[in-house]
């Protein structure tokens, strides 16, 4: 068996105008959806970044992949690399964090690489992972304030949230329809005390869920330690409150709320750094940029030998990717804690048959071969044509929030 074509198809997606410290989602979310051919007639499937430096690294690899046994993860790792000299990141200059373009796309080929290794030996990835420490995956809601519709549109069916008390509205339609255990809340979009109201307003309604609060480094440490007084007893963990290694450890030795992060360890020579300097208890993983499903097992590994809690972080995605964040969540039994998803606010998909389900907050783990998903060729062609008419490349949450407020300045700290 050996790679015989890549295709690699990027996409748009309908996004909501959910909003964060540097701005607001676009109308589109970007995806690239990547399809493996065997000579044996095997496809293996994946998804990742739509960004153009992710885009652009994927189709500068892709023909070197001609002719690798999809068993072999070593090699294709060293083609990766000698296809890809420069490394560098791949994130628009309004990122708050950075991710080398060889872990992004090692990651990318290595996930329909086991899809085609499961669909070759009859099992699925979990089995290929270790086997599964458990039998469903639970995922957290994901709460977001937002406008009610995009620039110059009505609004859509969720509405404006800009306060207090529609996120716990918002919050109540996410566990009556998905049944989520848990909320968390992107912050440092409302000034401090509001979001501070937020939680507590969010503990008085959920009063059994857990809760967490991820400002995306948007406040000072000051900011930051004058919060988590307010939320001592309230919150889980508190994620990446502010931006660096020396910040996170002055508010961690402040507050006894755990800190979490993927902004400060996103690689794995940091851990050692965020172990010493006591900055952070638990670390959020995501095979898209830590080098793969194995690699975030590894992840997982190291974190247990550090006594760090590991939970999962997510950004807008379709369901190849939520399949593949399934069977890897399964696979590391120090995974306690529930995982993010934006998966309820895309509402579509390019995989055949029905959207995922949650279940009490939880997905089943995929039981057919490989990863347990199959290609929906007509959703995806039309998602490949919204990506031509949308005319985006890369995501710029700043500039779009400027059409709202032209005076917008992102200042990452924001408070």
């Amino acid at each position: 068996m050996r790679i015989e074509h890549v295709k690699l198809t990027p996409v748009a997606i309908p996004d909501k105008p959910l909003l964060n410290c540097k701005g607001v989602h676009q109308p589109y979310a970007l995806r690239t959806v990547i399809e493996i051919f065997c000579d044996d007639g095997t496809v293996g499937l994946g998804e990742s970044y739509g960004s153009i430096k992710a885009l652009q690294g994927l189709r500068d690899t892709a023909p070197t992949l001609i002719g690798l046994d999809p068993f072999h993860i070593n090699e294709l790792k060293q083609r990766v690399l000698k296809a890809l000299p420069n490394g560098g990141g791949i994130n628009a200059k309004t990122a708050v964090a950075d991710h080398k373009v060889t872990d992004v796309v090692f990651s990318a080929f290595e996930v329909p690489c086991l899809d085609i290794q499961g669909k070759a030996v009859g099992r699925p990835l979990v089995d290929l992972l270790g086997g599964p420490a458990r039998q469903r995956v639970s995922f957290g809601a994901y709460l977001f304030f937002k406008f009610a519709g995009h620039f110059g549109e009505e609004p859509d069916d969720w509405g404006e949230v800009m306060s207090p008390d529609t996120m716990v509205e918002q919050a109540r339609r996410f566990v009556s329809e998905h049944g989520f255990r848990s909320l968390k809340l992107k912050g440092g979009v409302l000034e401090p005390d509001l979001e501070i109201e937020t939680m507590l307003k969010l503990r008085e309604a959920f009063p059994h869920h857990p809760l967490r609060i991820d400002p995306n480094g948007g406040w000072t440490v000051e900011t930051a330690i004058y919060i988590a007084k307010k939320l001592e007893g309230v919150l889980e963990y508190l994620e990446d409150p502010v931006i660096g290694m020396d910040a996170m450890a002055e508010v961690a030795a402040a507050t006894s709320i755990p800190l979490a992060t993927n902004m400060i360890v996103l690689e794995f020579d940091q851990i050692a750094a965020a172990v010493r300097k006591k900055a952070v208890k638990i670390v959020l993983s995501d095979h898209h940029y830590w080098g793969g499903l194995r690699a975030s097992t590894h992840l997982a590994q190291l974190c247990d030998a550090f006594d760090l809690g590991v939970s999962m972080h997510s950004n807008s995605h379709l369901g190849i990717t939520l399949a593949a964040m399934t069977h890897v969540a399964a696979a590391t039994p120090n995974l306690t804690y529930d995982c993010d998803t934006h998966y309820p606010w895309t509402g579509v998909d390019v995989i055949e048959g029905e959207l995922f389900r949650f279940k009490h907050g939880s997905l089943a783990v995929p039981d057919k071969p490989g990863l347990g998903v199959s290609l929906n060729q007509e959703k995806l062609a039309g998602f490949a044509a919204l990506y031509e008419k949308a005319g985006v490349s890369e995501r710029n949450d700043t500039a779009y929030m400027q059409q709202f407020d032209p005076g917008y300045e992102r200042r990452v700290p924001r408070w």
